[in-house]
């Protein structure tokens, strides 16, 4: 048990403070429940911070402000690129991501392919998991997914003059084959808004 416990601690330590840490990449390092344990062990000591079942945060430590934690956007990326998974950012955080909103959401919702899941990363902040069909993970050009999602979000018809004008500027940032391919992705209604500022 000592030496699973050693041995992991090692390994977490030669990583960057404010690195998400997967249990699974240690089950060679002792029998299942040694690695339980130890990872139980870290949490209480302080030295690694439980965001979710198996996964850990090696938190970066500020000595005014305490754990700094990683971005939302960052966290979602690990666990996806861990699972092999394709992930979409939603909602108001797709409102965020593209300058619609200002206002900064503390719960996110990302479509994946992957396993769902919610994750609880700091007082209310989390991220949820939501498996989606395979179609909606399709689409070629990130800005038109948050684009899509976003005005999701918004509501037919409720997109305000400005929010309209700045997803017509961006849009001035992508090939329009690209656009027009991922808009076959999109309710009827987004695609015809969209349509409509190219």
């Amino acid at each position: 048990m000592q030496s699973a416990h050693n041995q992991i601690k090692n390994g977490i330590t030669k990583g960057k403070r404010g690195k998400i840490i997967f249990s699974s990449n240690f089950a060679n390092y002792g029998t299942d429940v040694a690695v339980r344990h130890t990872f139980s062990r870290l949490c209480k000591s302080g030295f690694l911070i439980r965001l979710s079942a198996g996964i850990y945060l090696y938190p970066e430590i500020d000595k005014e402000v305490g754990v700094i934690y990683p971005s939302i956007e960052k966290i979602a990326k690990e666990i996806a690129k861990q699972e092999k998974a394709r992930i979409i950012p939603t909602g108001v955080y797709a409102l965020n991501a593209l300058g619609l909103s200002t206002q900064v959401p503390m719960r996110v919702v990302f479509l994946t392919d992957g396993t769902p899941r919610m994750i609880n990363i700091e007082g209310e902040a989390s991220i949820k998991f939501k498996k989606t069909a395979p179609k909606y993970l399709s689409f070629k050009s990130k800005l038109v997914s948050l684009i899509v999602f976003a005005l999701r979000e918004i509501g037919e018809n409720k997109a305000t003059a400005e929010q309209l004008a700045r997803i017509k500027e961006l849009l001035q940032n992508e090939k329009q084959e690209i656009i027009i391919n991922d808009l076959a992705l999109a309710p009827a209604w987004v695609k015809n808004t969209i349509l409509k500022l190219l």
